[in-house]
């Protein structure tokens, strides 16, 4: 069942790219990743099949994976689970079914926090012409797709709409605190580098990713920090064949790369500015967009994505 939006019995939190947030209650959220496709920043008016599915459940399956190492805002992605904890939604279980997750409710960082394990991207795409990134000089000599020792801490700015932004740590620490940025750079490189050794292990590169953080008020604890939103999703990452990367020129992608090269092309031929309204797109990027998808989750997962099933 394919889903451009949702239209549940909650209130209605936000509306991003691709998820619909809603509030169940002062504590806790559930988040509904849609159909919808994003590139370039700007939303596509076609879905893509399975992929709000495969967002969860990846997403879900890492928590699980990473969460001896780092506190998350998971509470559950199995729908029976989810209807017992918030009944309102018994009557729409079917077209939830693999694409919810409720949540705790956290106070999010206005930052996206990245990290580069290589150069790729519109990282290379600046490193070419200036020889920076985010305006702060990189060694000389790199080529595209050469790896990162140590990987780079790359934060960036979140926009709902129009295009994120690369910045500099120190700007990042204007807007959130030495204290909180310090904090988010530290569980940012721990997360990605336990995630870098889990797919290694399935034969799969993390080139880049991209996390979000919260605040969670905690009695005991006054306020500490937790992994939020997606986790090491084919829409927040990179992910590369090991058995065929080679640096120098750009690498084959398990996401939605052959959406990007379309929508390069139509740049290239004058017929996209790159700006919304985006052009329409045929079947067959559609049908190879998906199968990236359900590919990537195959490979890390060991097994094929139920669309029944919770998880």
């Amino acid at each position: 069942m394919l889903m451009e939006a949702s239209a549940l019995p909650l209130t209605p939190f936000r509306r991003g790219k691709v998820r619909d947030v809603y509030v169940v209650d002062d504590e806790r959220l559930l988040l509904v990743a849609t159909d919808r496709v994003s590139a370039f920043d700007v939303v596509m008016a076609e879905t893509i099949p399975h992929k709000g599915a495969v967002l969860t459940q990846i997403t879900a399956w890492w928590l699980r994976q990473l969460e001896s190492r780092v506190e998350h805002h998971m509470l559950s992605a199995d729908m029976s689970e989810i209807v017992r904890e918030v009944p309102q939604l018994r009557d729409h279980q079917r077209e939830l079914a693999g694409r919810a997750m409720l949540c705790r409710r956290t106070t999010v960082f206005p930052v996206e926090c990245v990290v580069r394990g290589y150069l790729s991207g519109s990282a290379w795409k600046e490193y070419r012409d200036s020889g920076t990134l985010a305006g702060e000089p990189l060694r000389k000599g790199m080529r595209e797709s050469d790896r990162l020792d140590p990987p780079l801490f790359s934060p960036a700015t979140k926009a709902d709409e129009g295009h994120d932004e690369n910045i500099t740590v120190e700007r990042m620490r204007s807007f959130i605190g030495d204290q909180w940025a310090g904090e988010l750079e530290r569980l940012s490189r721990e997360v990605y580098e336990a995630g870098r050794a889990i797919a290694a292990e399935r034969g799969i590169i993390i080139a880049d990713t991209k996390f979000e953080f919260g605040r969670l008020k905690n009695r005991k604890e006054g306020e500490k920090v937790i992994l939020v939103d997606e986790v090491l999703t084919p829409d927040s990452s990179r992910f590369w064949p090991a058995d065929v990367y080679e640096p120098g020129h750009g690498q084959p992608s398990f996401d939605k790369q052959p959406l990007r090269d379309y929508l390069d092309a139509e740049k290239r031929a004058g017929r996209w500015d790159g700006n919304y309204p985006p052009p329409r797109l045929p079947n067959e990027v559609i049908h190879a967009t998906s199968e990236r998808y359900l590919d990537i989750y195959r490979r890390l997962t060991g097994r094929s994505l139920n669309t029944d099933a919770s998880h």
